[in-house]
């Protein structure tokens, strides 16, 4: 990429946002404050009637937000429908994967629309990159939105969308004495993939998977007890995913004991360079991650540069 290529365009204010609830459902009062929160903003937010349920509290499928054909036809609108110039997930959850052989993926292919959101919404993220089109790892409103201590990732989703994202920003900076394998320093090129760990792993052996040749893999969980996070990272070595990408990129791994030791027995062996403590995941920070997009990592820096 030429060095100030926009790789993201911005989204100005003015701009009209699709909000979806393509997996779980909102907390009680968490759906409300949206609609405001964006306009102070200056954008013009639709909430598509996934965002308003018709499953939560009634049966064993509660854990979505709304029918599986409610939040098809709310992806498939928010992308084909030239009202809208961004697509914003209102929270993650459960969900999304259910949908994946509904989507229709011309229609997507087709929409350079921006696709906003995290957790479970990478398997969506995953359909956007086998089309060639970057999206962003993100907090959501439902999810982190006012809650407290989440201001400074709110703040910086909004300055970066505002500004777009071109070639040569340095979009973080991962934490110091963060764990790496420091024999294998880097720094490395490669398209930035992924996002949360068991939902990228659940894509294996699947037509859903993206190309992972040469990638830079993201990579970061919550509420996954150390014996599962274990088996995450086998199940992607003995798929041969670890063997073949550039680099291995760790956010943060949150709300169960901690899983610094299996990383530590994992990582280090690694053939390729480890940069752990980015400031992305389910924990806090959570700052904005371009997914999609040629990137260079560098370990001894513990930098990301798009590229």
């Amino acid at each position: 990429m030429v060095e100030g290529e926009l790789l993201i365009p911005p989204l100005r204010p003015g701009a009209a946002i699709a909000v979806i609830a393509p997996a779980g459902p909102p907390g009680p009062g968490r759906r409300d404050p949206v609609e405001g929160w964006l306009r102070e903003r200056g954008y013009v937010p639709t909430l598509l009637p996934s965002c308003f349920g018709g499953q939560q509290g009634h049966g064993p499928l509660d854990f979505l937000a709304a029918p599986d054909a409610v939040r098809l036809a709310d992806i498939h609108t928010a992308f084909a429908d030239p009202r809208f110039d961004a697509v914003l997930a209102l929270r993650g959850g459960s969900g999304c994967i259910r949908l994946l052989d509904g989507i229709d993926l011309g229609l997507l292919a087709a929409s350079r629309k921006l696709l906003i959101g995290y957790s479970d919404l990478t398997v969506l993220h995953a359909l956007r990159d086998r089309a060639g089109i970057p999206s962003l790892h993100a907090p959501m409103p439902a999810s982190d939105w006012g809650l407290p201590g989440s201001e400074p990732d709110t703040e910086a989703l909004f300055r970066c969308l505002a500004s777009g994202w071109r070639a040569g920003d340095v979009v973080g900076q991962a934490a110091p004495h963060a764990l790496s394998n420091a024999g294998r320093t880097g720094p490395v090129r490669g398209r930035l993939i992924g996002g949360n760990l068991a939902m990228f792993c659940a894509l294996l052996g699947t037509p859903f998977m993206p190309d992972v040749e040469g990638a830079l893999l993201f990579i970061e969980d919550v509420s996954e007890e150390p014996h599962r996070v274990d088996r995450l990272l086998s199940q992607l070595r003995l798929s041969g995913v670890l063997g073949r990408i550039a680099g291995l990129l760790v956010g943060s791994f949150t709300g169960a004991q901690s899983a610094d030791a299996v990383l530590a027995d994992h990582l280090p062996t690694l053939r390729c360079p480890v940069l752990a403590g980015w400031p992305s995941g389910h924990g806090q920070p959570n700052r904005p991650l371009p997914l999609g997009v040629p990137a260079v990592m560098d370990v001894a820096a513990g930098t990301l540069t798009l590229d």
